[in-house]
């Protein structure tokens, strides 16, 4: 059969082909001929990555890797340019529910209630090197010892502060720390240099879905139908505004545009919801942007992407005021869209973005969108800012 030409001429199908050596069980296998596009500038899918043997859970993009999560425990690195499978690591340790990268260290949170920290390095057979367990046993030491460490989780149950007492749904990094939302209703903040546990925020009245740090503001999205903002005080983080929508709703992702003039939630109801974060006040909410939950949100440049439930990707772009065109839609999953990752780069000669998605499918899928995709003008100029040659 004949294949669809590829835009990317480093992502050729002689490459996409031979993305996995015969040894690994992670394999890539070229999907170029079968997609669908609703665009005048179609988006391609370049090539579909397996060997979670669980639901893709995260996505991380750290140096040279993209990382990809699953609730089976492991996680596996792809190597670009050709996204080859470069390592599998973090057995054993729980599902794990979230990755991010910062600096030479990346951070896992699991469903063992715990944050692993691993050091990246090039080192062949142990790049990917555990470090830490947070809370680490320093911390555990230093305050086990003080009665006023403890706190009442329920009836006849205490626990350290320190501590999440559920599962940790989400990580984000700001500046020289590490935040981490759980479905225990807190936000933890663990200072990056020694890694210690320095504030517990009761945040919600319900799980945490997600968090999002960026230019010095925290946004947590909570199944309490709130999206909050938290500022960085002098010694403690305050509350900065609680984002509702008009109905009752679980907020399941959440994001703030590249300048960190906008904040958008992903909800139950399928809809997504903007707002300007001055003020703050609603600039957009498509009610039926898809036809079931939005469960993950990226964005990158001039774009934001809603992925969801109903096994497809929205694609959307953002307007001077805050407000969102829809442009279209990305389908080819077989189960919900949990996880999506964005990022631009130039190959060939040619611009664009790649976008990562992953899946209850157990796949994650690797899509090419050019950027002549975002039209002329001002948002033209805004996407050649971000580009990042390779």
């Amino acid at each position: 059969m004949a294949r669809a030409p590829l835009l990317s001429p480093s992502l050729s199908s002689a490459n996409v082909d031979t993305l996995a050596p015969a040894a690994s069980p992670a394999t890539t296998k070229s999907f170029s001929d079968h997609y669908s596009t609703s665009f005048s500038s179609p988006y391609k899918l370049l090539a579909v990555l397996s060997g979670h043997a669980g639901a893709v859970s995260s996505l991380a993009l750290c140096g040279e890797f993209l990382l990809s999560a699953s609730v089976a425990q492991d996680i596996i690195a792809w190597q670009h340019p050709d996204l080859r499978p470069f390592t599998r690591f973090g057995h054993g340790d729980g599902s794990v529910k979230a990755l991010v990268a910062a600096g030479n260290r990346l951070f896992t949170a699991h469903q063992d209630r715990r944050i692993r920290v691993w050091k990246v390095s090039r080192r062949p057979g142990n790049a990917f090197r555990l470090v830490a367990t947070l809370p680490t046993a320093r911390d555990y030491l230093l305050r086990i010892i003080k009665r006023s460490s403890f706190i009442q989780t329920r009836r006849h149950h205490r626990r350290l502060w320190i501590e999440h007492a559920d599962s940790i749904s989400c990580l984000a990094v700001g500046p020289g720390v590490i935040y981490s939302g759980s479905w225990d209703k807190t936000l933890k903040v663990w200072r990056a240099s020694d890694l210690k546990c320095i504030e517990s925020i009761a945040a919600h009245d319900d799980a945490i879905n997600a968090l999002v740090a960026h230019k010095g503001i925290l946004c947590s999205a909570s199944a309490d139908g709130k999206i909050r903002i938290w500022a960085k005080g002098k010694s403690s983080h305050c509350l900065r505004a609680t984002l509702v929508s008009r109905k009752e709703v679980s907020w399941n992702a959440v994001v703030v545009s590249d300048e960190g003039g906008f904040v958008y939630g992903g909800g139950s109801d399928g809809g997504v919801m903007g707002w300007e974060i001055e003020g703050p006040r609603v600039v957009c909410h498509a009610m039926e942007a898809h036809a079931m939950a939005v469960l993950c949100l990226c964005t990158t440049a001039g774009f934001v992407f809603s992925g969801s439930a109903d096994n497809t990707i929205g694609v959307w772009r953002r307007e001077k005021g805050g407000g969102l065109e829809r442009l279209g839609t990305i389908s080819g999953h077989e189960g919900p869209v949990k996880c999506l990752q964005a990022s631009w780069r130039c190959v060939g000669g040619g611009g664009g973005f790649m976008l990562y998605s992953g899946g209850l499918d157990k796949s994650l899928r690797v899509w090419w969108l050019p950027k002549e995709y975002g039209g002329e003008g001002e948002m033209r100029e805004e996407m050649e800012k971000c580009i990042m040659v390779v």
